[in-house]
């Protein structure tokens, strides 16, 4: 995280998505249109001109059908490799990751900052979020229904819709999230 809050930019990010996107057969115009963001983003992202946020590295992920973590970590590198991604209200710090042969779980810690609500875009289908609060109160899920949890509790959402993360009562929040992508075929 950079002195001004906002994400590092790390440039194995840009060869990672470009991996991926050619893998898929995918033009640059062609992964934005899918991600719904800009074909200069996608682009900046790839050539390292660009720093990701959240939203738009979620946006990616899902349009290629793959957990965040392939862009942010290479096979077999420790989560701690992975740099914090800090999106409108969320900071996400990857804590760690666990494969199997159905999905993947990715373990994060998420700050999340008093004052503004972020709205994340939707998962592939089946993908599910579970959030543990450890501090505060988050109003978080499926943005059409969110719920609340205070410190303590616990919430579960499939997040193929959109869904919001906000800190109420004026302070930071602080939760573990636990998202599980499947995967059919497994992932390389």
């Amino acid at each position: 995280m950079g002195a001004d809050g906002t994400s590092r930019f790390d440039p194995a990010i840009g060869r990672r998505l470009r991996g991926l996107r050619e893998a898929r057969g995918l033009s640059l115009s062609e992964l934005a249109r899918r991600a719904g963001v800009g074909k200069a983003t996608v682009s900046g992202l790839e050539h390292g001109t660009r720093n990701p946020t959240l939203e738009t590295m979620y946006a990616i992920a899902g349009a290629l059908s793959v957990p965040m973590s392939a862009l942010t970590l290479d096979p077999g590198a420790p989560a701690g490799a992975a740099s914090p991604v800090r999106g409108a209200a969320v900071v996400s710090t990857l804590l760690e990751v666990f494969r199997e042969p159905g999905a993947t779980y990715e373990m994060l810690r998420l700050r999340i900052l008093a004052g503004v609500e972020q709205t994340s875009p939707a998962h592939p289908p089946g993908v599910t979020e579970h959030l543990s609060v450890i501090r505060g109160t988050v109003r978080t899920g499926p943005a059409a229904a969110p719920l609340t949890a205070a410190a303590g509790e616990h919430i579960s959402w499939a997040a193929d819709v959109p869904h919001v993360y906000a800190a109420l009562g004026g302070e930071e929040a602080h939760a573990i999230l636990l998202i599980r992508t499947p995967h059919d075929p497994p992932l390389r």
